[in-house]
């Protein structure tokens, strides 16, 4: 989800009109601190599970165990990989919305174009 949320965020800053890498630089910026904070706090959570004793413990130590490690890869991977990711695979592109407006504007053309040979 914070993934997602950089991503977005980082298209929202190109289509207002700012560069590839400082859209995606500033994203990354203003989305550290929810990011980090989340994930603190949901690792957090899991240390009860790992902490406990008595009737069960083995299992919830299992289950802690698998909390912490697995918010912590996927906070690493958000903060990481997501952004080099999408620098890799969005860099030639445009801003969603110039594309949009770009397939809007072929599509009427297209359209116009039958529409006088159609006639």
């Amino acid at each position: 989800k914070n993934g997602i949320l950089i991503v977005e965020f980082a298209n929202q800053l190109r289509d207002g009109g700012r560069a590839f890498e400082e859209a995606l630089l500033e994203a990354t910026e203003v989305r550290f601190r929810p990011i980090v904070m989340t994930g603190i706090t949901t690792a957090a959570g899991s240390l009860p599970l790992l902490l406990s004793s008595g009737a069960g413990a083995e299992t919830r130590a299992v289950i802690g165990t698998v909390i912490l490690y697995g918010v912590i890869a996927a906070t690493l991977f958000t903060l990481f990989v997501v952004p080099v990711a999408y620098q890799a695979l969005a860099r030639n592109t445009g801003s969603p919305r110039q594309i949009e407006q770009r397939l809007s504007a072929e599509i009427a053309s297209a359209n116009a174009a039958t529409r006088s040979t159609g006639s």
